[in-house]
């Protein structure tokens, strides 16, 4: 998958381009859908396909101090991209006060400019999204747009699940609260996390167990307990355990939480490297000991335990299609 980091880069594609427009914070099936309508456009006329969306999360720098945290980062956003969404070019956008000051116009002409011989054809958005300097762009702006300059465009309505409106707002909310089920659900896939492995105190090794550390970058988290996890990254994949959690058995006072996950035939090191961990299910809650013997007894339980979970998981989905995008 290529990545253009600049508007300006359009005009090396192979016209026309279809455009798939919008945050896309999580990937959700809504969000799919957009992207969907920019792949049939292109289908029917040729061209190519492009995902435009921004770095960082407009509300980081329109309003920082409200941000959610995300269900996805930007390279998490970008290896979801990558991984079965038949994505072949994104364009990064960087979002800064600079970008944030053009109107929705404006931020128009510049794609309509950019694009290569054959032009735009077509541009993809929710039918809700709003764009631009004080939300001036929505979708009867681009239809505005279109009819003058000659491209056409979707509003992709609001797609629902079960009776549930989707939206990246309520995937937060259901990870938040530990419906895992729910956020799958929305998503079409199983939530996942993604950060750098970090190195700790290899305690896990110690005992028996050796972890990898993960550092997330303000991405939501589900509630604190131990969970039954699948893992990508360093050009392979396990399943494994995950504590998530303040370790209480071997820390003392107000200690940070983080995620450690103990991943199944892993030999070898791994520090420095990406990796995206997939939730699974819950195992239990976390608690405290009464000493090292009897954590390593419970993690050894808790390895059993995760493993009859991924094996059921397995086997009632055959192929584990879930753990597709």
């Amino acid at each position: 998958m290529q990545v253009l980091d600049d508007i300006a880069d359009l005009t090396g594609l192979a016209g026309p381009v279809h455009l798939a427009i919008g945050v896309f914070d999580g990937l959700h099936l809504g969000h799919r859908a957009v992207i969907e309508a920019a792949r049939a456009s292109a289908v029917e006329l040729g061209g190519t396909v492009v995902v435009v969306t921004f770095d960082p999360h407009p509300v980081e720098v329109l309003a920082p101090g409200q941000a959610p945290r995300l269900l996805t980062d930007t390279p998490h956003k970008l290896r979801l991209l990558g991984r079965g969404a038949g994505v072949d070019r994104v364009l990064l956008v960087r979002f800064d006060l600079g970008f944030a000051a053009l109107d929705g116009a404006e931020f128009v002409d510049r794609l309509l400019a950019a694009a290569p011989p054959g032009g735009i054809a077509r541009i993809c958005v929710g039918r809700d999204w709003r764009f631009g300097k004080g939300r001036s762009g929505d979708l009867a702006l681009l239809e505005r747009l279109g009819t003058e300059r000659g491209f056409g465009v979707t509003g992709v309505g609001t797609v629902e699940i079960d009776g549930e409106r989707v939206s990246s707002t309520r995937v937060r909310e259901a990870v938040a609260s530990g419906d895992l089920g729910t956020g799958a659900r929305l998503l079409g896939r199983r939530y996942s996390v993604h950060g750098t492995v970090v190195e700790g105190r290899r305690l896990g090794r110690t005992l028996g167990f050796p972890t990898a550390n993960l550092a997330v970058n303000r991405e939501q988290l589900p509630p604190e307990g131990v969970y039954a996890v699948r893992a990508t990254g360093a050009g392979d994949s396990w399943d494994g355990v995950a504590n998530l959690g303040h370790r209480p058995t071997v820390e003392e006072g107000e200690a940070e939480l983080r995620l450690e996950v103990h991943l199944f035939g892993l030999d070898h090191g791994i520090y420095g490297e990406d990796l995206e961990v997939e939730f699974v299910a819950k195992v239990r809650e976390e608690r405290k000991f009464d000493g090292l013997e009897a954590l390593q007894a419970q993690i050894a339980g808790d390895v059993e335990a995760a493993k009859a979970v991924l094996a059921a998981k397995c086997l009632k989905s055959g192929v584990d299609s879930e753990h597709k995008i």
